[in-house]
């Protein structure tokens, strides 16, 4: 039944296969489902390590009641662009925010910021935000505050003078930028304190291990998202099966 909604059996099989190290295309193919439908389960309900089917299937029942409940957004609601199912997009755009929380990113900055990722404008203003997201404008306020000092988003005036929050194509090159800078401030700490603890003792020879590892990572992610930083200002390759080819 490859249309319809997963049934707790099937979130029984979803789980055993996670248990049993499957990948998500392998647990689609055995159930006859679509790869995306495992994966949206997955991700949206605790990932790949806590997934329990039981919880799976009444958190869907809940957001099921709750969509049934929720006001209905009338005209106002912004239609769906080139012919996209609005159902599948709202049920990706939960999946990613459960994926950026689940990254430590606070759940309201998230559901912002996938906000902004999935408009094809790459821009919103704080109205349509409030809208899209159905929030308070304080709570779009704070999210913004937010995610402009991580250097996530930044704010332009259009044409109408309206202020507008924008996500810039470099974003995630400048976040690995300041991960690794982040990660490279902790080797230093660690090498530090190999003279407090004295070289050659025990603390500080595992000190002096980690200063190395968290270095040789730091300058591999400021490397890597070098050399890769042209894939966010290009048009991705797609193969005839519609599927986008990975950069290796």
């Amino acid at each position: 039944m490859p249309g319809g909604r997963l049934t707790q059996p099937e979130r029984q099989q979803i789980a055993l296969g996670l248990a049993d190290g499957l990948a998500y295309a392998e647990i689609a193919r055995r159930l006859d489902r679509p790869t995306s439908t495992i994966t949206r389960e997955v991700m949206r309900n605790g990932g790949p390590t806590d997934y329990r089917a039981d919880l799976a299937h009444r958190a869907t029942a809940r957001r099921a009641r709750r969509r049934r409940q929720a006001a209905p957004r009338g005209p106002q609601a912004p239609a769906q662009a080139h012919g996209r199912d609005a159902e599948a997009v709202r049920e990706y755009e939960e999946m990613f925010t459960t994926v950026l929380t689940q990254a430590g990113t606070p759940t309201m900055m998230s559901r912002v910021l996938v906000c902004l990722y999935t408009t094809d404008a790459g821009s919103l203003t704080a109205s349509e935000l409030v809208q899209r997201l159905q929030v308070s404008p304080a709570s779009v306020s704070k999210a913004i505050a937010f995610l402009e000092g991580q250097g996530l988003v930044r704010r332009e005036r259009d044409e109408r003078r309206r202020e507008r929050y924008v996500i810039d194509d470099d974003v995630w090159y400048q976040a690995m930028m300041a991960d690794a800078r982040g990660t490279a401030h902790v080797a230093e700490t660690a090498r530090a304190g190999v003279n407090v603890l004295g070289p050659g003792t025990p603390a500080a020879t595992r000190l002096e291990n980690i200063a190395r590892f968290v270095d040789f990572v730091s300058e591999n992610i400021a490397r890597a998202a070098e050399q890769a930083r042209e894939v966010l200002h290009t048009k991705p390759d797609t193969t005839s099966g519609g599927t986008t080819r990975r950069y290796v």
